[in-house]
């Protein structure tokens, strides 16, 4: 064997065993710290990001934000899960994709408690609308300015997490959107605390969506049950229109495993028929009132998806039927209309009118596109193409 094919080969060698002792980390999220005036002392956050919030296509898009309680408990196990129902790798788009901010605890039980619990020994309970203002004033604000948000915000909080939650919930004025109190802790609300809490809702309250986990107890069970039973029951019986919320009882789970499937249903009732199947949709007016009527259920404007639009013209644009190719055109020009800062959707139109033989149309949107995003070299050799055509 000659010495060059020895030296080769050690130069392989060696470089199959650096290959092999890369490791490159997964990362799920960024720590960050926020000075609180409010609460006189720093607060830990840590932050996940949508799968697209730094692709190019993407950069118009803003994003719900979901708050999480006991962020240090919950933060793993939720950031998959919204990544897992929101980013498609799977087809399963069930939710839209949603910055997540988990809470680090400092003290949970002055920080979650609204009311002040008199117990024999001195204790400092009873601060949870100074966390709240917290949340609100300082947190909201200072995400707002670092990112691209939405203002559709979710409160998730579980125990005495959840009692605060259910507290926010009740409150005149927040601004959360919808709520996910998973089996609250309500055992410092007696039937007279209660009531005055209920006698003070106001019709504010029923703009929000509020989804009750209960979980099993054992021996303890039916007096947890009753009380979440009883403040779901009121509510609704106070709420004049159809009561945007939903009660669900885990006989198979207790109070430390609930979280996890109870989070998987709470957030799919909030967005209950977003995740519509692209080939049940028949015509724009169809998708349209789907999505109008999420927003009136949710109190805010949800439109149909880009993706979900592009997926559904698409198909009526591949298909053999000339009535379906035409009405192929409104899905495409509808996401223009959403998103007009979109490159990609101008794209999408540029190539429907060149399917359907409009030259200039085609050229037009081709050359949108290329104004929004320089680097669209699809859009640019199209340009060129139909032009050399004529």
């Amino acid at each position: 064997m000659s010495k060059n094919i020895i030296i080769v080969l050690f130069f392989l060698i060696g470089l199959n065993q650096v290959k092999s002792q890369e490791v490159a980390q997964i990362v799920i999220g960024t720590k960050h710290i926020l000075h609180s005036n409010i609460l006189n002392e720093d607060r830990a956050y840590w932050v996940s990001l949508p799968e697209s919030y730094s692709n190019v296509g993407s950069s118009y898009k803003r994003y719900p934000v979901l708050i999480v309680l006991d962020g240090n408990a919950h933060f793993r196990s939720i950031t998959g899960m919204v990544n897992y129902m929101s980013a498609g790798l799977n087809g399963n788009t069930r939710i839209p994709e949603m910055i997540v901010v988990a809470i680090q605890n400092v003290n949970r039980r002055r920080d979650f408690t609204p009311d002040k619990i008199i117990t024999k020994r001195e204790n400092d309970s009873g601060g949870g609308d100074n966390f709240l203002s917290f949340l609100e004033d300082e947190l909201i604000p200072e995400l707002d300015q670092k990112y691209r948000t939405d203002p559709y915000r979710i409160l998730f909080g579980h125990s005495l997490g959840g009692l605060l939650a259910t507290h926010a919930y009740m409150k005149e004025k927040t601004l959360f959107n919808a709520f996910i109190a998973v089996d609250p802790s309500f055992g410092t609300w007696d039937t007279e605390t209660m009531d005055k809490k209920l006698d003070a809702v106001t019709k504010q309250s029923f703009e929000r969506f509020i989804y009750i986990a209960t979980a099993n107890w054992g021996k303890r069970n039916i007096r947890n049950r009753n009380r979440h039973v009883r403040l779901y029951e009121a509510l609704n019986s106070k709420c004049e229109d159809e009561f945007p919320a939903k009660l669900e009882y885990f006989e198979n789970e207790n109070h430390g495993s609930v979280p996890l499937v109870a989070f998987y249903n709470g957030i799919s009732s909030i967005f209950k028929g977003y995740g519509i199947y692209y080939r049940n949709i028949e015509s724009k007016e169809q998708l349209i009132q789907h999505f109008q009527s999420l927003s009136l259920r949710l109190s805010s404007d949800f439109r149909p998806p880009e993706y979900l639009v592009n997926r559904i013209g698409y198909r009526m644009l591949q298909t053999r039927n000339e009535s379906e190719k035409s009405k192929a055109l409104s899905f495409f020009i509808l996401n223009t209309e959403n998103f007009p800062n979109s490159f990609n959707a101008f794209d999408s139109l540029g190539e429907a009118y060149e399917a359907l033989g409009d030259k200039e149309k085609a050229i037009k949107n081709y050359r949108k596109s290329l104004l929004l995003n320089s680097n669209n070299n699809h859009a640019r050799m199209k340009i060129e193409s139909l032009n050399k055509s004529e």
